[in-house]
């Protein structure tokens, strides 16, 4: 069984639109194929694998190239708290109704 195989097609079909959209990206900034393999320090097949979204290729890979596109950014965001609205809705439901300060800390006294 292939990689491939095992994905949910939802993430299937995502790794295959994130190839298109890098592939469409190399387009727009007008460098060949072979060329942003070599900067991204990968071999022009992983490079065209890449850009089917292949789920076989390393993670890293996939940054470096991002990398070379001056796209890496855009990796270092994928969950950051700031984008993880079903994370913070979860954690909002578990904050406290009250916050109490420590009996310790009532009379002035620090701990």
């Amino acid at each position: 069984m292939t990689a491939k195989n095992k994905l949910p097609i939802p993430v299937a079909r995502a790794m295959r639109k994130l190839g298109t959209d890098m592939g469409n990206a190399r387009r727009r900034r007008r460098i060949t194929a072979k060329l942003l393999a070599e900067r991204a320090g990968v071999s022009p097949r992983t490079m065209a694998k890449i850009e089917k979204g292949d789920p076989s290729v390393t993670i890293a890979s996939y940054a470096s190239v991002l990398f070379s596109l001056g796209m890496v950014e855009r990796l270092s965001d994928l969950v950051d708290a700031r984008h993880d609205v079903r994370g913070r809705e979860l954690e909002e439901e578990h904050l406290p109704k009250r916050v109490r300060v420590p009996k310790s800390n009532r009379d002035g006294k620090k701990s």
